[in-house]
């Protein structure tokens, strides 16, 4: 919805009753003037005819004057009834009004009572059908409101100084609401980003990281120069052949990754994606499974497929010649599997193995935190073991290579790979040690302890107004209800900060409202990780918790649960 058309919908809004006058509170102070000023003019419109129906607002206040003003509305009126009836009347039509108005009075206050005649021409409309047929077809009395926003708002101080207080007139002129009205800005949705989008595989999206691409050029370069050696024959197109095994790899990691999120989806464990990266892939499972036993499976199926991929490969290369092309990558494939599956097997988060390792702790102890705890230094100790063992048994030639080749660009390629892997294995323990604090704090966040307390406020209720009542109570949330109490939008506690304190009076709550969407309605109940489920479920920034019975209780603010959050972390375990 555009801006434009969305102020006009706020600006009619006080035709039918303005956001001051529809609360019974603002009637009573803004009726007390104006309210005989416009029965007046609906008594004396049957005296005067459709072209005098302004002029009888200014003349039937006093009938004894009537040969003197009436010359001077009908020399207006030949053009304003028809068509200046629009936004020019309001303002200058009663300027006429004001020098009749003075010998007719015989004092001052008189005049200055009836100088709301500025609210005569919009009261009629505000107020009774009435007053909406005299004044001159419906439309005449929209565009006004419409236009208010633009040529009234200067005139409206002068007319609160003049007739009454800032606070009467906050319930009483049609430029109360100033901002556009209709649902404010929301986040969209959050989307797990993870590179490019390659499938959907069992429903789980899967995602290429862009870091693959670098290790695909790395691989591609470093196994095309192992070609060069093996079949020189091939030239430049082993790098080709080079490029097929690296995509050939990442296939086999993908089908790794893939048995893990089947086996999630059989323990019904919600996987949010497989992303593809440097070293690997990574499946992310939502929750942990219930039991040790499931654990223990869920880890054991990825390094297992990829020992059956290692076995499927090396039958496939029996029947095949050696030093061929096909010959080499099913040999490749076979060892890169191989390493793949007993990499994953060493005991340390956040490897598969760290992840059995955790299961039996947890099974012998009955405590998942004590699995995770110790699972947790073991991948610390075998990061720091990749560090200064992997270079040094590649220096001695227990990989194969000799120490003649071990030499110069190498061994600096040997300790960078070691110390990228270390850091990632150091890394994946201590976010592993993070999340399994945080999930023994997870029961202490509560929405019903964290919910700040609420007000419910009509649509049309001037801010100023609304923020009374919520200091009043003690509250620190606004709830836009309907006539019938029924929750329809959450003020936003950004929008409030963000309107001057003078300009407070002229808004009103609808304009800061952010629209209730059925995964804004949080229970009472909810905690721990469930509450969190919901959270993420739908991103805002306040929510409406309800009891079970469908009673607003309060607003919950996603910056306190937030701050909830960090205090978690920061308790000791």
């Amino acid at each position: 919805m555009t801006p434009a058309p969305a102020a006009t919908d706020v600006a009619r809004t006080p035709d039918p009753g303005t956001p001051g006058p529809a609360t019974p509170e603002s009637r009573d102070e803004s009726g007390t003037a104006p309210t005989p000023d416009t029965s007046s003019p609906d008594t004396s419109t049957p005296a005067g005819d459709g072209p005098g129906a302004e002029t009888g607002q200014g003349s039937s206040a006093e009938t004894g004057h009537e040969p003197e003003p009436e010359p001077e509305p009908e020399a207006g009126t030949g053009t304003r009834p028809e068509t200046g009836s629009d936004d020019t009347p309001a303002v200058s039509g009663h300027a006429p009004a004001e020098p009749a108005a003075a010998p007719a009075g015989q004092s001052d206050a008189p005049p200055r009572a009836a100088t709301p005649a500025a609210p005569r021409d919009e009261a009629p409309a505000a107020t009774t059908p009435e007053a909406e047929e005299p004044a001159g077809t419906g439309t005449g009395a929209e565009e006004p409101a419409g236009t208010g926003t633009g040529a009234e708002e200067p005139a409206a101080p002068v007319r609160t100084s003049a007739a009454t207080p800032p606070s009467d007139h906050s319930s009483g002129p049609a430029p109360v609401p100033t901002l556009p009205k209709g649902p404010p800005p929301q986040r969209p949705p959050e989307q797990p980003r993870g590179g490019l989008l390659m499938g959907r595989p069992f429903g789980v999206p899967v995602y290429v990281a862009p870091s693959w691409f670098l290790v695909a050029a790395l691989i591609t370069w470093v196994f095309g120069n192992q070609l060069d050696r093996v079949l020189p024959e091939l030239g430049a197109a082993r790098y080709l052949v080079a490029l097929f095994f690296a995509v050939a790899f990442y296939a086999s990691v993908l089908v790794h990754e893939l048995a893990h999120t089947i086996a999630a989806l059989r323990f019904e464990l919600p996987v949010r994606r497989i992303q593809l990266q440097f070293f690997g892939g990574v499946s992310e499972i939502e929750k942990e499974a219930e039991t040790p036993g499931r654990e223990f499976w869920l880890a054991f199926v990825g390094p297992l497929l990829s020992l059956v991929l290692a076995g499927v490969f090396y039958l496939a290369m029996q029947p095949v010649e050696r030093g061929t092309v096909p010959g080499v990558l099913l040999a490749g494939l076979m060892i890169s599997n191989l390493i793949v599956a007993i990499f994953n097997l060493l005991p340390g988060l956040p490897l598969d193995g760290g992840r059995m390792l955790r299961a039996v702790v947890w099974k012998i102890t009955g405590k998942p935190m004590s699995g995770t705890v110790a699972a947790a230094w073991v991948g610390r100790a075998l990061a720091v073991s990749v560090l200064i063992g992997l270079p040094l048994l590649t220096q001695s030639g227990a990989l194969g290579t000799s120490a003649e080749d071990s030499v110069g660009m190498d061994t600096v390629t040997d300790a960078l790979l070691a110390a990228i892997l270390a850091a990632i294995i150091w890394t994946g323990a201590g976010n592993s040690l993070r999340m399994a604090r945080l999930r023994e704090h997870l029961p202490e966040l509560r929405a019903r302890t964290l919910t700040r307390r609420a007000v419910p406020v009509e649509t049309h209720t001037p801010l100023s107004e609304a923020l009374r009542r919520a200091n009043d109570a003690g509250a620190r949330a606004l709830v836009v209800v309907d006539a019938n109490g029924e929750p329809l939008s959450l003020v936003r506690e950004a929008a409030i900060v963000g309107v001057p304190e003078h300009r407070r009076p002229w808004v009103a709550v609808s304009g800061l409202a952010q629209d209730l969407s059925d995964g804004m309605r949080v229970s009472a109940e909810l905690a721990g990780e469930d509450l969190l489920d919901v959270l993420r479920a739908t991103p805002a920034t306040e929510y409406l918790v309800v009891e079970e019975t469908g009673e607003i209780f309060g607003v919950l603010s996603a910056a306190d649960v937030e701050r909830a959050f960090v205090k978690a972390m920061a308790r000791p375990s």
